[in-house]
């Protein structure tokens, strides 16, 4: 075997290498968070339950109200996370299964959400709002042209 064929070959593999790795790179990493229910549980979920059964099906949840109304709530929350080369990581599934209970402890209803019933809410938009005009840098230089200069009356 010549060299020239042996470098030619070597090329070949490097190249076949390098578009192997660009091809996975580009193949998105999932990734499930939270909660994830064994097929058939959460239709056996029904009216009437007591909270111990349903941690007994269920498990503890993934959050349960911070204020009992009526009863109390408990949120099993569950996600797909979806990573592609070198882009943020996007959730592209969400299901949230709510069970509310009453004040005997029992469940009093059930419900399924999705990504698509979310709504965004914006803790901390990090401006403070204010009364009055606001001035820009021109009207606070050129406000005092034309007024009382100190001293004179």
């Amino acid at each position: 075997m010549s060299s020239n064929s042996a470098t030619s070959t070597s090329r070949r593999l490097f190249i076949c290498a390098l578009a192997a790795s660009a091809i996975s790179a580009c193949t998105p990493q999932i990734d499930h968070r939270g909660y994830l229910p064994r097929a058939g549980d959460l239709q056996k979920i029904s009216p009437g339950m007591s909270k111990t059964e349903v941690q007994a099906l269920l498990g503890s949840p993934s959050t349960t109200a911070t204020i009992n109304y009526s009863g109390d709530s408990y949120y099993y929350i569950s996600s797909k996370i979806e990573t592609q080369g070198f882009m943020d990581p996007k959730e592209t599934e969400r299901q949230i299964f709510a069970i509310r209970f009453d004040e005997l402890e029992q469940v009093q209803s059930f419900a399924q959400y999705s990504l698509q019933d979310g709504q965004v809410i914006n803790i901390s938009s990090r401006k403070t709002p204010t009364r009055g005009r606001e001035l820009t840098i021109l009207k606070q230089l050129f406000s005092n042209i034309g007024g009382k200069l100190p001293g004179s009356k």
